[in-house]
């Protein structure tokens, strides 16, 4: 699977985990340069508390388009540290 925006890869991984429709990518998977933290989070009743990323790619800015649980659940421990896409993030084999 590939994470795309602005006609750039910034994930790529053939081990995603799909929950609620969405791909979440190893942390290991996203190509760093691309993540700038972002002090935005949530909270998921079942799945924790999210961190954000605003992707920059040739100096747009697509902010909060990421997220991951640093510390997931127990019920979604199998995405702690996995990466999700949204706002325009184009997710595709």
């Amino acid at each position: 699977m590939k994470a795309i925006w602005n006609n750039k890869v910034i994930a790529e991984s053939n081990d995603t985990v799909v929950i609620e429709g969405n791909h979440y990518f190893p942390h290991e998977s996203i190509k760093k340069e691309f993540f700038k933290p972002s002090k935005t989070h949530t909270v998921c009743p079942w799945k924790g508390t999210a961190s954000y990323y605003t992707i920059e790619v040739d100096g747009q800015q697509n902010t909060d388009a990421a997220w991951y649980y640093p510390e997931a659940s127990e019920l979604a421990k199998e995405i702690n540290n996995h990466v999700a896409f949204w706002r325009g993030v184009q997710v595709e084999n």
